[in-house]
């Protein structure tokens, strides 16, 4: 099978289509025309050569097979390119001139797939037809009287004007410049087909137009879901971003206004992508700041029960890693939970990191669940991060992820910057490292206590 996709394509097809048409063994050396050591000079490539209608079979047990081009002999090439372009309505696919001289062109009908091409005969090969003796191509239509009226308002003649045979269907025959034979075919089942394939093709344009539209619809949704104002803590500057590789996704990160100068960073990662994590992250956003009202004093029983929420209210696959820190300002006391979810960093001034680690597991996928807390003190000058896998596990060109330790690195190259700027940073150093491209959400969180 030959693509039209560039310089190689095309002298595929030219030497393929040129010599392969005499018999197998033939002696290549009496190539007069010279095509298998000729040189491409220019190319000339209609605007929508690389339309292609073929259906791809989904499965791959049977080799894609299709009919690429039939050669048609011709005098003059510019002449039939005319008559193929501006009275048959054809498109240029190719006109390929090269260094000998040698011409291909190659023309197809608006619809389907096959192309035509246009060729002067080479008379070293015995195998080549004369202008005039192609053998008959058949064009089907869904409406052939259409499509002659229209042929015949542009000049083109008909050897054979409409005719209705008894078993059925109907068929007209017209010449090229070249006398090539052409026949034009219309039945009734082809017309019920086009017209079948023609609304389940505005059915599935229909429903992919909703499809979109819903999507931006959840995503202006999702984008309100994160927070837009921060808690004033005093001491505290801390910032977030969320970088979503979708449209939506299942990253979320939050920050619940506890009163009396307090707050809860939150930074969790959904199991799974697209529309069912961003529906989970909704859910669990919700649960949380609800519950946070009601019991702004106990976390633990807070995460209690969002677990049983969000089991109840999910399927058995469904959960979520979160890391939800209170902060207090007066202290500098952290009260956290880490619920199966990548370990905090927790930067020293004194050049120290902490990690807190895990002190129990995710939410939502077990029915008996206790939350477990811990605690640790931010001193001035300690800088505190949450993030997801998505920005540790960013990979670039050569498989390697940006890890820890470089996140830590650029923590401490960025750590002079306030944290909103900082967090943009951070990002930046993990996008311009992951070169091929994103392919889970990154989230991050940097809190810094001010002296």
């Amino acid at each position: 099978m030959v693509q039209h996709s560039g310089f190689g394509a095309v002298e595929r097809t030219v030497l393929w289509g040129k010599r392969e048409n005499g018999l197998p063994g033939e002696d290549r050396k009496s190539d007069a025309h010279g095509w298998l050591s000729d040189r491409i000079v220019s190319v000339t490539r209609g605007a929508d050569a690389d339309r292609d209608g073929a259906r791809i079979r989904l499965h791959s047990q049977d080799p894609f097979f299709r009919l690429q081009f039939v050669s048609i002999y011709v005098r003059d090439q510019d002449r039939s390119l005319r008559f193929y372009v501006e009275q048959l309505g054809f498109r240029l696919i190719s006109d390929v001139r090269f260094a000998s001289g040698n011409r291909w062109i190659e023309v197809s009908p608006p619809d389907g797939t096959a192309s035509l091409a246009l060729m002067l005969a080479d008379p070293a090969n015995p195998y080549d037809r004369q202008p005039g003796e192609s053998g008959p191509v058949t064009f089907v239509t869904e409406d052939i009287q259409a499509k002659y009226k229209e042929l015949c308002a542009r000049g083109v003649t008909f050897t054979v004007p409409l005719q209705v045979p008894a078993w059925g269907g109907t068929f007209c025959r017209f010449e090229d410049p070249d006398g090539n034979p052409f026949v034009i075919a219309g039945f009734d089942e082809i017309t019920r087909e086009v017209e079948t394939r023609r609304r389940e093709f505005a059915a599935r344009q229909e429903a992919e137009r909703r499809a979109a539209q819903e999507l931006e619809i959840a995503t202006q949704v999702q984008a309100r879901l994160f927070p837009h104002r921060r808690p004033p803590v005093p001491g505290l500057d801390y910032a977030g971003v969320c970088i979503q590789a979708r449209s939506v996704g299942g990253d979320y990160y939050d920050f619940l206004d506890l009163g009396t100068g307090r707050v809860a960073l939150v930074v969790a990662d959904i199991a799974g992508k697209g529309i069912a994590a961003a529906l989970l992250m909704a859910n669990l956003q919700a649960n949380l700041r609800s519950q946070c009202v009601h019991a702004v004093e106990h976390p633990g029983g807070v995460l209690n029960l969002v677990n049983r929420m969000v089991y109840e209210n999910t399927d058995a696959h469904a959960y979520a890693t979160l890391f939800l820190a209170e902060f207090d300002h007066r202290d500098g006391s952290l009260r956290y939970a880490n619920c199966g979810h990548l370990p905090a960093l927790l930067l020293r001034e004194d050049g120290s990191v902490e990690r807190l680690e895990a002190t129990c597991t995710v939410i939502g996928m077990f029915d008996e669940w206790q939350c477990t807390l811990a605690e640790t003190r931010i001193r001035p000058g300690d800088l505190l991060a949450l993030h997801t896998d998505g920005l540790t596990e960013s990979p670039n060109a050569d498989g390697e992820e940006f890890g820890e330790e470089r996140l830590i690195e650029a923590l401490r190259r960025h750590g002079g910057l306030r944290a909103e700027d900082l967090v943009g940073e951070v990002v930046a150093d993990v996008r311009r490292f992951s070169t091929g491209g994103q392919y889970d959400d990154i989230t991050l969180i940097a809190a810094r206590r001010e002296a």
